[in-house]
């Protein structure tokens, strides 16, 4: 098995708090197709999660 990035089909589920201001939160959770061409990501059909990394440019504060 090879190891490394593969290019997989996701699922990105952002996380919103709602209250007096609605705020994205940075991250969320990524579901993920195991298999290479699958489009299934759903954990119980055999997909699966990985976790979420926000990049944030400082310039573009």
């Amino acid at each position: 098995m090879e190891q490394g990035l593969a290019p997989r089909h996701i699922d990105l589920r952002p996380f919103v708090l709602y209250g007096q201001e609605i705020r994205l939160v940075p991250g969320g959770l990524t579901r993920v197709a195991l298999t290479e061409g699958s489009l299934v990501v759903n954990s119980s059909q055999g997909g699966g999660t990985k976790d979420t990394w926000v990049m944030e440019d400082d310039e573009s504060c």
